[in-house]
C-alpha cells in the first residue's frame, strides 16, 4: 500500500466557506502558515448563494485586519430594512449613531470569492477538491489530518491546531466523540421556498407579512434577486410552478408590477436551529454551521461565522506569538456567548416576522402580539436603537 505524502503545517483549516476562509486570510495576514482543504470545486465555492449582508460588526473586522478594501471593495452599504404589512410600508433602520462603517450588501458568492482570491493571490495554501478528509489525534499535541487528493495521493498533514469550518454535516464535528458535545436543536415548524430568480433587486432589504404568509425580496446582485415564501412543511419544490411563484410573490409583497424573471433554483427548507456545545474538542475548534446553524431570519449565520473565525485566528495568532493560550482556552465561551445572543435575536425576529401574518398556525392573540411589536420597533427610539445595535452586531 502506498504510504500517504506527510507534510506539516500549524493550521489546517477545513471547509472554504466564510468561516474558513476568514481564519486562512487571517492567520495568513500575521504570517502563520495554514492549508485550507475543500471538498468542493473552486467554481462550486465562488457560486454557492447564501447570505448577503455583512454587519457593521465584521465590516470593522475586516477593516482592522486590512483586508476591507480587497475582500469588501465596492459592495453597497445599507442600512435600511423594509417591512410591509398587509400591504403598509414601514422603514426600520439598522446604522449605528456613531461614525464607523455601515453594514453591508455583499452577497456570500462574492464575498468567498473575493476571500479566495485574496488568499491565493498572496501565496496561500488552498486544495480544492480534497475528499475523504479525517481527523485523528485531536487530544494530543500534533493532530493528523488526511484527505485524497484530485489524482488519488493520500495526504496526511501533521499540525498544532485544526479549525473545523466544514458544516453541519462535515467531517470536523463527526470526528468528535459521541457524548464530548452536547446538541441543543430547535425546529421552528416552518418552511420556506427559496427562489433565486434573474429579477430586479429590490432598493431595500424587504420582508412582507400578510394573512398570506411571509415573503422576501433581497439582493443577490445588480441583476438577481433571491425570493422566499412562506410554504407547508410538506410542500415540495415540484408544488410551486413558476406561475405560482410569481402570483403568490405580488399578493405577499403587495407588488402587483413586480418583474419576473428566469428561475434558476426553487428549494423548500424547513427554518431549524442548533447549537453544539463546547466549540472545542481538544484542538479541534469548531466554527460556523460546524458549530451552530441559525435561522436565516436577522441574516446572522454568516456573520456569525466570521465572528469565530476572528475569535479563533487572534487566539492562534497570540499563541504562537507569545505563548498566551487563554485565547485558545476561552475561545468556546467567548463564541458561545455571542452565539445563544444572535440564536435569540434571530428566533425574536422569525417568531414576530411569521405571528404577525397568517394566524392559522398560532392563532389571532399571537399574530396581535406580534403585531404591537412590530409597531413598538417603529415607533419607539428604544427600541429601534435595540434591533439596531444588534443588527449591526454591536450588542
Amino acid at each position: 500500500m502506498t504510504q500517504p505524502v506527510q507534510e506539516e503545517t500549524c493550521v489546517v483549516v477545513v471547509g472554504a466557506g466564510p468561516a474558513g476562509l476568514t481564519v486562512a486570510n487571517l492567520l495568513h495576514g500575521a504570517g502563520i502558515p495554514c492549508v485550507v482543504l475543500e471538498r468542493q470545486s473552486r467554481a462550486y465555492a465562488e457560486q454557492r448563494q447564501r447570505a448577503g449582508i455583512v454587519e457593521t460588526r465584521a465590516v470593522r473586522m475586516f477593516q482592522d485586519w486590512g483586508l476591507d478594501a480587497r475582500v469588501l471593495g465596492g459592495a453597497p452599504s445599507d442600512d435600511v430594512l423594509e417591512v410591509r404589512v398587509d400591504g403598509r410600508h414601514r422603514l426600520l433602520r439598522f446604522g449605528t449613531d456613531d461614525d464607523g462603517p455601515q453594514a453591508l450588501l455583499c452577497p456570500q458568492q462574492v464575498l468567498v470569492a473575493n476571500l479566495i482570491a485574496t488568499f491565493l493571490d498572496g501565496g496561500g495554501d488552498l486544495r480544492f477538491e480534497s475528499s475523504e478528509v479525517a481527523l485523528d489525534g485531536l487530544t494530543g499535541q500534533r493532530p493528523t489530518v488526511r484527505y485524497r487528493s484530485p489524482d488519488g495521493t493520500m495526504h496526511e498533514i501533521a499540525c498544532d491546531f485544526v479549525a473545523g469550518c466544514d458544516g453541519d454535516h462535515g467531517a470536523s464535528r463527526a470526528a468528535v466523540p459521541e457524548g464530548e458535545l452536547t446538541a441543543y436543536p430547535f425546529d421552528h415548524r416552518i418552511s420556506w421556498l427559496t427562489v433565486l430568480a434573474e429579477a430586479p433587486p429590490p432598493p431595500h432589504p424587504l420582508m412582507a407579512i400578510s394573512r398570506h404568509g411571509y415573503a422576501g425580496h433581497f439582493a443577490r446582485g445588480p441583476l438577481a434577486s433571491r425570493f422566499y415564501l412562506q410554504c407547508a412543511p410538506t410542500d415540495q419544490a415540484d408544488d410551486w410552478p413558476d406561475d405560482r411563484v410569481w402570483q403568490h410573490l405580488r399578493t405577499r409583497l403587495g407588488e402587483d408590477g413586480l418583474v419576473a424573471g428566469p428561475i434558476t433554483e426553487k428549494v423548500v427548507f424547513p427554518l431549524r436551529s442548533v447549537v453544539h456545545e463546547p466549540m472545542r474538542y481538544g484542538r479541534l475548534y469548531l466554527a460556523g454551521d460546524a458549530a451552530h446553524v441559525v435561522s436565516p431570519v436577522g441574516g446572522k449565520g454568516m456573520n456569525l461565522a466570521l465572528y469565530d473565525a476572528e475569535v479563533f485566528a487572534r487566539a492562534v495568532r497570540d499563541f504562537i506569538a507569545d505563548g498566551d493560550e487563554s485565547g485558545l482556552n476561552s475561545y468556546s465561551r467567548t463564541c458561545l456567548h455571542r452565539t445563544w445572543n444572535y440564536q435569540e435575536f434571530s428566533r425574536w425576529m422569525t417568531e414576530m416576522l411569521h405571528d404577525a401574518g397568517d394566524d392559522s398556525r398560532t392563532g389571532p392573540f399571537r399574530r396581535k402580539l406580534a403585531l404591537a411589536r412590530l409597531d413598538r420597533l417603529c415607533r419607539s427610539r428604544a427600541s429601534s436603537l435595540a434591533f439596531a445595535e444588534l443588527m449591526a452586531g454591536l450588542a
